[in-house]
């Protein structure tokens, strides 16, 4: 080929370009950002609307679903969620993965704007923000002191602490739990107000009226000008209670102390935050969207030690949780795997050449592809990710059989006596085509990969492109650096050892006895054919075994609980309920299992809810304990299901960026009411729970059974006493919630002022009796009690929408050893069984992804085929060729699902990249046999001796280039520590394939070429009659 000789004649040409690689892909890979995954964080896009004393059903009828109906059209929205609570909607729209963030935005903005004038009046303007999906925390930072409480714990933070955590290098924002804000507390005596006369309307004036500091103007002299400034502001409690409110009927001054207690306590003390038992403030880092993850929980490390030192004694500052410790191990892993799958490629080459200039050669040209790639990825915006890292571990297999081929090739015509410089010449053209077409075939079985849909096309293109991008960088180094080192470094010959020596007679004695094997079956093509059949039959009796899942449960680390507590369960029993799941942890943390066990009540997302809680247990490192992740998870739940008065739902965090919640079991029903929705709800649990117990802690996202006082206003008599019903709502909220109606300032922080009943006078419905609102008209004190009646009930905490169906989504864990798709097949029979056909069925989270991308896997390996298929027939002028080629990926793919079966693996999206993977491989060693059998035939070599003899003669590069791809995909086989579980999916899918594949492929190409290729002829048979002509042309002329 031009290339290759170009590159022999001009070697110092074919070093240049190897060294211009290297040094554009070293300044690319300093510009590749480090991540976990790629960026798959879709457009989301929220429309908040307050609809105040609205209930949630109300707010579901009135505000989310006219709101819906308007947005619901917009183009590119692949998914649409509601959640209607007490006076607020909430609706997200989660857009496809390319649509712009403001275009999508400026779309909800105008369809919202369309939509205001049939919202009620009493309802706010909807507000429209742009989500960042990847608002979550990823390390969580304690607070706690030895002698102060939890509230001069929380001031001391506000003031000197996260702010310095916020400018951390990549710091988003910092959440805080567990905190207990100062705030001027006012607790209102209903009697005392009702003797002297006064509402809470006349207090809340007061305080805004005498509250205030005022700008006066200013005095100017001829020298100097002085600024007035009118303070009339309180700072204290006893400028509180000083506070003149009003007269009493007679006439005389009452101040706020009279009918109030006043003191500086806690604004909010209904959640609590501990750490290992001790009470403290939590610190949820939140890195920005485009961040490094392991450089900002880094900076905000290093920026805790600094800290550290600057504190009071009695002040501990700590990082509790830092998901980023397994992304950080991750990646060492992948490295290290990175460097033993090098190491064992390279000891294959030289086993098999037996010298070390030989080896040195693709030695050097494995690190330059690799740099190469590079490139196109920070060309293609990429990242160094885990999967990136993990298509370059397998790339070091399969680089480097391009410039085994070729370098196996000039070496055996060196053998044969050809002068090293003749010999790279004739050796890169004899094997130019064959490196050609398998390169063509590798980078083209990657390209499917990209139209695959949802999260897994987006993740797994950068992985296949990154692959894809080594092995064509690869096929060029091959085509001008292997030849041009070769030409120079056996310029003075091989030089042999003994070793060596020893390998070659092995090899010979084995290329002997295969050819002789191969005789009778070329002979006797159709046993061959019959072999690919029944390898077929098993393959396909693997496939129904095994199970399927979306991804591999992976040990990251840490074991995740969720409790919820019976509706209507007060702050106090669930921190007792809390602190009893703790003291069951407390061993774990003793016995060097966990790191510690971080606590807290309510949860993100769940408003003013205290009936939840939520427990992160980070486990200790992998190499120092010998239970996984999934192992403690099964062991918690068995020991949950005894503590009573509490549900303890126990999962592990998600893998691959799936969103949506940690459970994998998410079955989403839809319909047209919620109590329909309730009772199919009912019938599916009963019976799941009744028959399926690998289904565990099944429960659902609808809870009807809140207490709570439904309050009816007589709106005819309220308005013929004068009292509006926003005064006895505003009463009410204030007496018997608590109301924000002021601030204060104090060492220069701003606090909130707190109105609210005292805890004793809102103990029961009876001490409405008490309350008053005044009249507009006539002046006097009405009692609530006569305006309004009150009736218990139990309703629905929230009202959720799917796709804008009413709906209740059903989430569950899977016991070890029972995969999701069994799962999910189990759960849609139930539901054809019990519910009637108008019921809907959706998924969500995990659920929601293994259903998307199930198919599409399919009908992407199809692709994958098709387009190899088409590629080497271009490459060979023939349909026959490629045909013949192609009939080794049934063996390959048969051996990768025995690899998995083998392993106890499932089928998920590791492997089934890997069978995509599988493709190239397996065709790529039909491709060094057909077209070296067409050059045989070419020179007039017999049809049966040709393909005997080229497979004889490419049996030592197609088992070297195999062992180098098995051999690299080892070390993923033997994966042990963070994400091991991903790297044995694919590494055995892999590892099995090629190996199974190679020793079929040896005898199924041969008789099938000799079944199906005695008419064929090569590529180049047309260009040789051309010429013939031209010359019996010229002759005649």
């Amino acid at each position: 080929m031009w290339l290759s000789d170009t590159s022999v004649q001009r070697p110092v040409f074919a070093a240049v370009i190897s060294l211009l690689l290297v040094i554009l892909g070293l300044l690319a890979l300093g510009r590749l950002p480090v991540r976990e995954y790629p960026d798959v964080n879709p457009t989301v896009v929220s429309v908040d609307t307050s609809y105040r004393g609205a209930s949630a059903e109300v707010v579901e009828r009135q505000i989310t679903q006219i709101l819906e109906d308007q947005v619901a059209g917009i183009a590119g929205v692949q998914k649409l969620t509601s959640n209607s609570q007490d006076e607020r909607s909430t609706i997200t729209l989660e857009f496809e993965l390319d649509r712009d963030p403001d275009g999508a935005a400026n779309d909800v903005r105008e369809r919202v704007s369309r939509a205001v004038s049939k919202l009620p009046t009493e309802a706010d303007p909807p507000q429209i923000t742009k989500q960042d999906t990847n608002m979550d925390s990823t390390m969580y930072v304690n607070v706690s002191s030895s002698s102060r409480s939890i509230m001069e714990i929380t001031d001391f933070v506000r003031r000197y602490l996260e702010d310095k955590l916020s400018v951390v290098d990549g710091v988003a924002m910092v959440r805080m739990t567990g905190t207990r804000q100062y705030a001027m507390r006012i607790w209102l005596d209903r009697e005392a107000l009702a003797a002297r006369r006064l509402t809470v309307q006349d207090v809340e004036t007061a305080l805004r009226n005498e509250n205030v500091e005022i700008p006066s103007g200013r005095i100017e002299s001829q020298q100097r000008e002085f600024t007035l400034r009118t303070d009339t502001s309180l700072k204290t409690a006893a400028d509180f209670a000083s506070l003149v409110i009003g007269r009493s009927p007679d006439n005389r001054v009452v101040r706020l102390g009279e009918v109030a207690e006043v003191r500086l306590d806690a604004e909010d003390d209904r959640f609590v935050s501990r750490s290992d038992g001790v009470p403290g403030i939590s610190l949820g880092i939140v890195p920005q969207s485009k961040a490094n993850v392991l450089a900002v929980n880094q900076g905000v490390i290093d920026e805790v030690e600094r800290l550290r030192s600057t504190l009071p004694d009695d002040i501990q500052i700590d990082v509790n949780v830092d998901f980023s410790i397994f992304i950080r191990e991750q990646l060492k892993e992948v490295l290290e795997t990175l460097a033993v799958a090098l190491g064992m490629v390279l000891v294959v080459i030289f086993a098999f050449l037996g010298s070390l200039r030989a080896t040195l050669i693709p030695a050097v040209t494995i690190p330059v592809a690799i740099i190469a790639s590079f490139i196109v990825m920070a060309v293609m915006g990429y990242s160094v990710n885990t999967l990136t890292l993990l298509g370059t571990v397998l790339a070091i297999g399969l680089v480097v059989d391009d410039a085994i081929v070729v370098l196996e090739n000039i070496v055996r015509r060196m053998e044969l006596g050809q002068p090293p410089l003749l010999a790279a010449i004739d050796g890169s053209r004899e094997i130019g085509f064959a490196v050609v077409a398998t390169t063509a075939v590798l980078v083209a079985v990657f390209v499917p990969i990209s139209f695959m849909p949802g999260n897994v096309g987006r993740l797994f293109t950068e992985f296949g492109i990154t692959l894809a991008a080594a092995i064509a960088f690869s096929g060029l180094i091959s085509l001008t650096l292997v030849p041009m080192m070769a030409s120079k470094m056996f310029a003075a010959g091989i030089h042999r050892r003994r070793l060596a020596d020893g390998i070659d007679r092995f090899f010979k004695q084995v290329s002997d006895r295969y050819r002789r094997a191969l005789e009778p079956v070329v002979r006797r093509p159709w046993l061959a054919v019959a072999a690919l059949g029944g390898t077929a039959v098993i393959g396909a009796l693997l496939f129904m075994r095994l199970p399927s899942e979306y991804a591999p449960t992976e040990d990251r680390g840490m074991v995740i609980m969720m409790l919820r507590g019976p509706e209507g369960a007060t702050p106090g029993y669930m921190d007792r309920q809390l602190r009893l799941v703790e003291r069951t942890l407390a061993p774990y943390v003793e016995s060097g299992i966990a790191r510690r066990v971080v606590s807290r009540t309510g949860m993100w997302g769940s408003g003013g809810d205290v009936s939840s809680g939520f427990i992160y247990m980070p486990l200790n490192d992998w190499s120092k304990r010998s239970v996984s992740s999934p192992q403690i998870a099964q062991e918690l739940r068995r020991k949950f299901e005894r503590i009573p008065g509490v549900t303890v739902q126990v999962f592990l965090p998600p893998s691959l960026g799936v969103r949506g919640g940690g459970q994998p079991l998410q079955v989403v029903l839809g319909g047209t009411s919620y109590e329909e929705l309730a009772q199919w709800r009912d019938k599916v649990m009963d019976r799941v729970r009744r028959e399926n117990p690998r289904i565990v802690g099944l429960r659902s996202d609808f809870f009807e059974q809140k207490p709570k006082i439904r309050v009816e206003v007589d709106r005819e008599r309220a308005s013929d006493l004068g009292v509006s019903v926003t005064a006895v709502g505003r009463t009410l909220e204030t007496m018997l919630g608590s109301r924000i109606v002021t601030t204060f300032v104090d060492r220069g922080e701003e606090y909130n002022v707190v109105l609210q009943a005292r805890p004793e006078d809102r103990a029961s419905p009876s001490d409405l009796g008490d309350i008053y609102a005044r009249s507009a008209a006539s002046g006097q004190l009405i009692p609530l009690a006569s305006l309004v009646s009150l009736e218990e009930t139990a309703g629905p905490r929230e009202l959720k929408r799917f796709n804008r169906l009413r709906a209740i989504t059903l989430i569950g864990g899977l016991a070890p050893g029972y995969s999701l798709g069994d799962a999910l097949n189990y759960m849609d029979r139930i539901i054809a069984e019990e519910l009637p056909p108008e019921a809907r069925v959706d998924y969500d989270g995990e659920s929601r992804e293994f259903r998307t991308t199930g198919n599409a896997i399919y009908f992407t390996f199809l692709l994958a085929l098709v387009i190899c298929f088409l590629v080497l027939s271009a490459q060979f002028e023939s349909f026959r060729h490629p045909l013949i080629i192609m009939l080794t990926v049934p063996m390959a793919i048969a051996g990768g699902l025995f690899g998995l079966w083998l392993t106890g693996s499932s089928i998920n999206v590791y492997s089934q990249i890997g069978a995509v993977m599988l493709i190239g491989l397996a065709a790529k060693n039909g491709i060094l046999i057909v077209e070296f059998a067409n050059q045989l035939r070419d020179r007039g070599v017999e049809f049966t001796e040709a393909i005997i003899s080229s497979a004889a003669i490419r049996l030592r590069p197609v088992v070297m280039t195999s062992l180098c791809t098995a051999f690299g995909a080892l070390p993923l086989l033997l994966a042990r520590g963070a994400g091991a579980e991903a790297r044995q999916t694919l590494g055995a899918e892999v590892f099995f394939g090629v190996l199974v594949s190679v020793f079929l492929t040896l005898f199924l190409i041969p008789a099938v070429y000799a079944l199906l290729a005695r008419r064929t002829q090569s590529p180049e048979h047309i260009a040789r009659q051309v010429e013939e002509l031209k010359k019996t042309a010229g002759h005649t002329a």
